[in-house]
């Protein structure tokens, strides 16, 4: 019942820490006693595997790695033609003991596990942790650091190297490290250019397992993936995700944040968000936090020059000019890069067909052009390119993805100079003025072009 009434009964004397299990707090409590759980060596190792991230058992037929040698004795079983344990009644054969158990249980019909919260009972252990997450939201792994909590062991594994800061995958042909096995073997496709997943219907084969299953969707046109709220469905997951229709109206987005504040804004009216000091109510926690600052006098930049390109994105100020043409940017590295084109030194040059250019960002996409990588993956199809920038015009144009989001409003935008022009409707900022009338604007182009007219 603690999980439908919230209650959380156990709370901590020293801190008033509070949870709904009692296994929880004896945890907690070993960082007030200091209280050290394990006295034995190699159990201490096998605990601090799941933090460290170390898996020192390895498979030498696969790759197979785990942190406990009787799990790799396990799946050696897998590789080995001995298998000892047979069913009397059907003569299934298996070298795992734990799989012959639950392989009896189809015959006998039994089912040990029962779930504690609802009538569901299940002949594997397995199946039952993955009704309690489904179906109770159950998130029994917990991060010791800063609470975190998720419904599966290996999250919580990968969560804890956040803290830990360690990066045990290397590359051997660069400096790339990472926390995680399964980035270290897409980086290290790079380099090998080996793409093993193949499609049985088409010559597309990529290095990702994952991309192979969103390409197989466009064969098969499944679309298993159905929004509850709205009976929209899709093949791919992550586009289920991105999907969020309000109850109201046909109004769509992408974030939760953004459908919320406009179910506030548009429909309820409610603005949860007030200011202590004046009464001024948002819709958005972001646009109090904004406000705040009118009161605090709080200037978050600190850097004059971090502050200077903040600046620069309200007030529209580009003080980096190219003398040789109009272009003009608020970023001096953006200046260097274009400089580079007007240049006659050209330092980076291609040994496969010698194409020469001052820009190393060039010269890394031309190499692209031979090496046929394409780093930039569409998260939503099998789409992926050579150019970053090319990607996200694809997710502009066939996705309608807006990634720009304003803080004050629920406006959202493709393009990141749309969300600097919109800005200036709520900080009133007119930075550009005639200086023939009274007219001042916050856009350049009404200053330059539109209005410079009337004083021709």
């Amino acid at each position: 019942m603690v999980r439908h009434t919230g209650e959380k009964p156990y709370m901590c004397g020293k801190c008033g820490f509070r949870t709904e299990y009692k296994s929880y707090l004896s945890s907690h409590m070993k960082r007030h006693t200091g209280k050290k759980l394990y006295k034995c060596d190699q159990t201490l190792d096998m605990h601090m595997a799941m933090h460290t991230g170390k898996k020192p058992y390895k498979c030498d037929q696969c790759d197979y790695s785990t942190a406990r040698k009787e799990n790799l004795d396990r799946h050696m079983a897998k590789h080995s033609d001995e298998k000892h344990y047979i069913c009397d009644e059907c003569g299934f054969k298996t070298g795992d003991i734990s799989v012959l158990s639950t392989h009896m249980r189809t015959h006998t019909g039994e089912k040990p596990y029962k779930c504690d919260q609802c009538d569901f009972y299940t002949a594997r252990k397995g199946d039952l942790d993955m009704h309690k997450v489904k179906h109770h939201g159950e998130k029994p792994y917990m991060c010791g650091e800063c609470g975190f909590r998720t419904a599966y062991k290996y999250a919580l594994s990968n969560h804890i190297k956040i803290h830990t800061g360690e990066k045990p995958y290397r590359c051997d042909q660069c400096n790339y490290c990472t926390a995680w096995r399964q980035d270290w073997k897409k980086h290290m496709a790079i380099h090998t250019g080996e793409k093993p997943y193949k499609c049985d219907q088409c010559d597309y084969c990529t290095a990702y397992k994952q991309a192979l299953k969103t390409h197989m969707a466009k064969h098969t046109g499944e679309k298993p993936y159905m929004c509850g709220k709205c009976g929209f469905r899709t093949g791919y997951k992550s586009a289920l995700r991105s999907h969020k229709k309000c109850d109201h109206c046909d109004f769509s987005t992408g974030t939760k944040q953004c459908l919320n504040a406009h179910v506030m804004s548009k429909h309820t009216g409610e603005k949860p968000y007030m200011c202590g000091e004046c009464g001024y109510r948002t819709a958005k926690k972001s646009g109090l936090a904004c406000h705040m600052r009118l009161h605090t006098g709080e200037k978050p930049y600190k850097c004059d020059q971090t502050l200077d390109m903040h600046m620069a994105m309200h007030t529209g100020k580009k003080p980096y000019k190219c003398d040789q043409c109009d272009y003009c940017t608020a970023r001096k590295e953006h200046w260097d890069r274009h400089m580079a084109k007007h240049s006659d030194e050209k330092p980076y040059i291609c040994d496969q067909c010698g194409f020469k250019t001052g820009d190393i960002s060039v010269f890394s996409s031309h190499m692209r052009t031979h090496t046929g990588e394409k780093p930039y993956k569409c998260d939503q199809c099998d789409y992926c390119t050579a150019r970053k920038r090319d990607l996200d015009m694809h997710k502009v144009k066939h996705h309608g993805e807006k990634p720009y989001m304003c803080g004050e409003c629920e406006y959202r935008t493709a393009y990141k100079s749309a969300l600097s022009k919109h800005i200036k409707i709520h900080t009133g900022e007119k930075p550009y003025r005639c200086d023939q009338c009274n007219y001042c604007t916050a856009w350049r182009q009404d200053w330059k072009k539109t209005h410079g007219y009337t004083h021709r």
